[in-house]
């Protein structure tokens, strides 16, 4: 049953109720949740989710992550939590924490090994990740960040759908097609009547570490062009940055906004646009 109390779109959500899905859980105050979404893989969305989460997590926030991508899970990896499981109690599941106290959801956390595949269909991977946000006892927490399987499909829809979404971060990369997929996903966004956040261009260019200068592999950006094409805002562009895929594979995603403010102006970004 919806809960409009409890609910961060309290007041902003559509006056036909019968068109409402949304559901909370009463263990469970969220006051944002951020969808990262990508139209298509491979664009490196779990490792921005990530380092958006942390960099959020460091100003002071509580955080946490609702890994919903149920076929191909990477979250528990890139925080170090591969091999860990989640257990539940009579009030619901209990979910992960990383080193700096992020709260973790995923379904690696719930198979017997890492490498075990999840062979489901369609309404059986909805079903799971509306439990994410209806079982799961995520507490108080200022942002929740959903890392969003990519494409336009059943997962996508039913997060739109049953959570409150503050709003939706697109990653792209630099070649038109990937732009063009881009379009889809903002499309899908708008219809669902969820607020497009912005877009971060991810792998805009190559940076040498002895001189700083940048080399468009791809092609001069058009990242700008290519946002306000879809009508969205650059939240900012990040290079192939090798120091972030190695702390990924080591499970430290956490310590890359340490040594790296990379992600400081985008992370003002998004927050300044959701407030």
């Amino acid at each position: 049953m919806a809960n409009c109390d409890s609910c961060p779109s309290k007041g902003k959500c559509s006056s036909d109720k019968e068109s409402c899905m949304i559901e909370n859980n009463p263990k469970s105050n969220v006051k944002n949740i951020i969808a990262v979404m990508s139209g298509k893989g491979g664009v490196g969305k779990s490792s921005i989710t990530g380092a958006l989460a942390s960099e959020v997590k460091a100003r002071g926030f509580s955080v946490g992550i609702l890994d919903a991508d149920i076929t191909g899970p990477s979250i528990p990896r890139i925080f170090g939590l591969n091999g860990e499981n989640a257990y539940a109690n009579e009030e619901g599941i209990i979910p992960l924490t990383t080193a700096t106290g992020i709260k973790v959801m995923s379904m690696n956390f719930l198979t017997e090994y890492e490498e075990q595949a999840v062979i489901w269909r369609g309404p059986l991977i909805a079903g799971a990740v509306k439990q994410f946000w209806t079982d799961v006892i995520w507490g108080d927490l200022d942002y929740l960040f959903v890392d969003m399987p990519p494409g336009t499909g059943d997962v996508p829809l039913t997060v739109m759908q049953v959570m409150p979404v503050t709003g939706v971060v697109m990653v792209s990369t630099p070649q038109n097609m990937v732009s063009m997929i881009v379009a889809k996903a903002v499309n899908m966004t708008e219809k669902m009547n969820k607020k497009v956040i912005g877009v971060i261009e991810n792998m805009s260019y190559i940076e040498c570490k002895n001189c700083g200068e940048k080399t468009y592999i791809f092609g001069e950006s058009s990242a700008e062009k290519a946002a306000e094409k879809v009508g969205a805002d650059l939240l900012g562009e990040l290079p192939l940055d090798t120091e972030m895929a190695e702390l990924s594979e080591e499970g430290k995603i956490e310590l890359y906004v340490k040594i790296n403010d990379r992600f400081k102006k985008i992370t003002d970004n998004v927050l300044e646009k959701i407030k």
